[in-house]
This record gives C-alpha cells, sequence and structure tokens, in this order.
C-alpha cells in the first residue's frame, strides 16, 4: 500500500496545480475584462466566473451514454464487476454506488459521467474481454477516483471557462475593427500586447484547460492505487490499452513510431509517464484485493464486437 506521505504528497502536488491553472484562467478572463471595459470589467469578469462556478450544468449521464449506445449492466449480467465497484466504493467513501454500463465498441475505453449521488462508468465490450479482474479493478478505481474528486464537474468548470474567454477576445477584435478608422486617421495606437493578448487568449486557454486534463489523470492514478493498494494492476491496463489502440501500421510498419502530437496539446499525459509514476508507487509486494476471483465473462446476449471502431459524423468513435 502507497505510504500515507507519499500518497499526500503527491496529492498536495496535483491539488496546488489545479488550484494554480484554475487561478491563470481567471486571471486571464479577468484581464480581458479590464482591457476592454475597466475596472468595472474585471468586476464583471469575477461575477461571470463566481456564476460558472455555481451553475455549471449537470449534464444528465443518460444523455452522455446514449452518445455511445450504452447499455446498462445489472447486478445478474456481471456480478463480478459489481462486487469489485461496491468495495471501491466503499473504500472511496461514496454514497451512492456508480452504475455500470457497456459500450458495444472495439476500442480500449472507459469513462465515467454523472456526479457523486448520480455516476456511471461505462466500459466498452474489448476492455473487458481483454482485461483480467486485477487489470479492470485499477481502471473501475481510476474512474471512481475522478467521481469521488468531482473531476467532471471541474472540467465543464473548466470548459465555459474557455468558452468566455474567447467570447470576451471575440468582442475584443470586433472593437478593433470597429475602431480601425480613429487608427488610421488619428494618432491614437492601441498597445501592441493588447492585440497580441486579445488573439492568443482563447489559445492559452484551451492550453490550460488541457494542462488541467493531464493534472487530474495524474491525481485520479493516484488515488486509484490509494483503493486498490495495487498500482502494478492499472500499470498494465494502461500497457494493453495502449498496445490495443495501435494501427496495424504501427505494429507492421513503424513500431517504433510515437505520438507525433506535442505534450502540450494532449489532453491525457503520455501513457509511459503514467505508467512510470505508477511503477515507482509499486512497491516488493503488493496488495491485490481481487486476484483470486474468476475472470470477468459476459452474458452470451452481449455478443463480442468483432467490427472495428467506426467514426459517426455527429458523434463519438464507436
Amino acid at each position: 500500500m502507497q505510504s500515507s506521505a507519499s500518497y499526500a504528497s503527491g496529492k498536495f502536488q496535483n491539488t496546488f496545480q489545479t488550484l494554480i491553472i484554475l487561478a491563470t484562467m481567471v486571471s486571464l478572463f479577468s484581464l480581458l475584462g479590464w482591457m476592454i471595459f475597466g475596472a468595472f470589467g474585471i468586476f464583471w469578469a469575477v461575477m461571470i466566473a463566481v456564476f460558472i462556478l455555481v451553475s455549471t450544468p449537470k449534464l444528465s449521464p443518460v444523455l452522455v451514454l446514449r452518445m455511445y449506445n450504452a447499455k446498462a449492466l445489472y447486478r445478474e449480467d456481471a456480478g463480478g464487476l459489481y462486487d469489485i465497484v461496491s468495495e471501491l466504493s466503499r473504500r472511496a467513501d461514496l454514497r451512492h454506488t456508480p452504475r455500470l454500463y457497456y459500450v458495444p465498441s472495439r476500442i480500449m475505453n472507459a469513462f465515467s459521467v454523472g456526479s457523486k449521488n448520480n455516476a456511471a462508468i461505462a466500459l466498452s465490450d474489448r476492455l473487458i474481454r481483454v482485461l483480467n479482474t486485477r487489470e479492470l479493478a485499477g481502471v473501475l478505481a481510476h474512474e471512481i477516483s475522478h467521481i469521488k474528486s468531482n473531476d467532471l464537474r471541474l472540467h465543464a468548470l473548466a470548459d465555459m471557462m474557455t468558452r468566455v474567454t474567447s467570447m470576451l477576445s471575440f468582442f475584443g477584435q470586433i472593437l478593433i475593427i470597429f475602431y480601425l478608422p480613429m487608427i488610421f486617421f488619428t494618432d491614437a495606437r492601441p498597445p501592441l500586447s493588447f492585440i497580441l493578448i486579445l488573439i492568443f487568449a482563447p489559445l492559452i486557454s484551451i492550453i490550460l484547460q488541457l494542462a488541467l486534463s493531464r493534472t487530474r489523470e495524474f491525481d485520479a492514478d493516484l488515488t486509484a492505487v490509494r483503493l486498490t493498494g495495487d498500482p502494478r494492476g492499472l500499470a498494465s491496463a494502461l500497457q494493453k490499452m495502449e498496445s490495443y489502440d495501435r494501427s496495424i501500421w504501427n505494429i507492421l510498419v513503424a513500431p517504433g513510431e510515437r505520438d507525433s502530437q506535442p505534450s502540450i496539446l494532449r489532453t491525457h499525459p503520455h501513457t509511459q509517464k503514467r505508467i512510470g509514476r505508477l511503477m515507482h508507487m509499486a512497491e516488493a509486494k503488493d496488495r491485490d484485493i481481487i486476484e483470486a476471483r474468476e475472470r470477468i465473462i459476459l452474458p452470451h446476449y452481449f455478443s463480442e464486437v468483432l467490427r472495428p471502431p467506426r467514426r459517426r459524423l455527429f458523434g463519438p468513435w464507436r
């Protein structure tokens, strides 16, 4: 099991980074408010931030799950999975055990939706069939960690703050265009810094939002290990998910090719970095709460998905 000191240190670091990122996002659109409306703009920017915090919409889990054609998994369908979720929820001090849903997809994926009192965890067909119970426990603990920390609402908050920043930036740029005649026919010149901030503020806010997402992923990994006492289980699950998500081209032609997307633009940290952190937390003897249990087997009416994933025009990958 993780030492209390190590867990507390990691938790403090992740929480501190989260607060810094959120404070920077608030400061950014407060700056835009001041640049466009003066001191009165700062007041309204702060009021908008408070309003967003209080009124961040709580999207119904059912609406999101419908996008993925998710089907409810009941205890009689997957009693082993519900045993794991119930135990992890008890350890996480959740008053309500999240409901489980099955997503008919070959993409190895799991995600959580809702709030602490109304949460659901969706698991893809491929994920359930490929991972063993130890690895599934790590993935479920990771999702329960997101629910426990209210990360879903935090991400919604950051997204709305980015939208407000983009709106203020757009309004400021419209004002500059409106005053172009004054710029050309008088000596009035807006500072270059003013223009640059208006142009790049939305991009900066998006980068901060992505950084927040990566920080919360690290925090969910940390809390998941706290719940299971088994960093190797989650690390093994991540490794399998990384391997199965690679294309045939990557495997046969370019096995050494890495993700070319800059880390600053990823919503999740690089998988190998997450695995490295997890293995660093692993002790000589891990405590595995479910290793002795049988492998999870879905009922026959959940047919294995064999078709390759495909992209829908107005929907997510399935």
